[in-house]
């Protein structure tokens, strides 16, 4: 049986010949859209965008064809910053929720690590890149968002923080990509409860770093230091975190940074249940009343960082 998997139609360049077909789904049947050589015009993309940007779907045999396909926009000259970042976002937005979804989550995952490479090498070509890919909105799932902001603000954090390493930085991509993975398990009505979740609500959804180390179990490639990340982003300096109640310098360094990052996206985020804060009501927050549950070194940086994408 021929399977599919799912894009976002901005992640197209308008006028840009496919080199993959493109289908829609309508009433549980794929239907071919577009062939193989076409392109859609921008007022159909805007359409789309707006009625059902999430409707179109490749064929897994052209998998290959349509990350080229990407790959090739991301690398074109004549395309603007704002054009790359969204084309990058949309693309990897398709993948975090393969993530998610997919019953086959080792392919899942591995499809998704390459995209960390992708927004690091496009992080590291445009000075602008973090703030453009932040800055573009989105009204989508808040854990699919929430994960891609986490990826990006950690990479960005990790690099002012002095990591040089190339791969130790896909490592800290990857688990701020990888960190919420255990909220697979967690019921979506806890996930998007509106209002305060119940004492008993609130064990289950502290159960996800545990389930994320499991899903990991299964995944060859995930090195200590991605584990690490998905296990104790919620652990903090002061102790009185979860799940293990790891204290100071036990959590894993790559850990703590995740754990910024991951606070702060929060806070600055809308979910089911609250209102954010700004940018500066965040880091107010943070570094004057909760400043005790980071690594102060880490915590300047951050504020380094979020300075440089003002």
């Amino acid at each position: 049986m021929e399977t599919y998997f799912k894009i976002r139609i901005n992640s197209l360049h308008p006028d840009r010949p496919l080199t993959f077909d493109l289908y829609l789904l309508l009433n549980n049947r794929f239907v071919l859209y577009l062939r193989e050589g076409s392109a859609l015009e921008l007022e159909k993309i805007n359409t789309f965008e707006k009625r059902a940007p999430d409707s179109f779907y490749v064929k897994e045999t052209d998998r290959k064809k349509y990350k080229s396909y990407i790959s090739t926009q991301l690398n074109d000259e004549k395309l603007g910053i704002r054009e790359k970042a969204t084309i990058l976002k949309e693309s990897t937005f398709s993948l975090i929720e393969e993530m998610f979804e997919n019953p086959d989550l080792k392919t899942a995952l591995n499809n998704a690590k390459q995209a960390v490479d992708d927004i690091i090498g496009f992080m590291n070509s445009e000075d602008a890149a973090m703030s453009e890919l932040l800055g573009l909105s989105s009204h989508d799932f808040y854990t699919y968002n929430h994960s891609l902001d986490v990826c990006i603000y950690s990479i960005g954090l990790g690099q002012v923080a002095g990591i040089s390493d190339p791969e130790l930085l896909k490592q800290l991509g990857r688990g701020g990509f990888f960190h919420d993975i255990g909220k697979r398990y967690v019921p979506t009505d806890v996930i998007t409860k509106k209002g305060s979740l119940s004492d008993e609500e609130w064990e289950i959804m502290k159960l996800h770093p545990g389930y994320g180390l499991k899903i990991l179990e299964n995944f060859p490639e995930a090195t200590d230091e991605i584990r690490a990340c998905v296990y104790e982003h919620h652990e903090n300096f002061l102790g009185n975190g979860y799940p293990q109640g790891l204290k100071g310098e036990d959590i894993h360094p790559l850990a703590r940074i995740v754990a910024i990052c991951d606070t702060y996206d929060a806070l600055t985020t809308k979910r089911s249940y609250n209102e954010p804060m700004s940018p500066t009501q965040a880091l107010d927050l943070m570094t004057h009343k909760i400043s005790a549950r980071f690594e102060p070194a880490l915590l300047r940086a951050f504020h380094e960082t979020l300075f440089k994408i003002k």
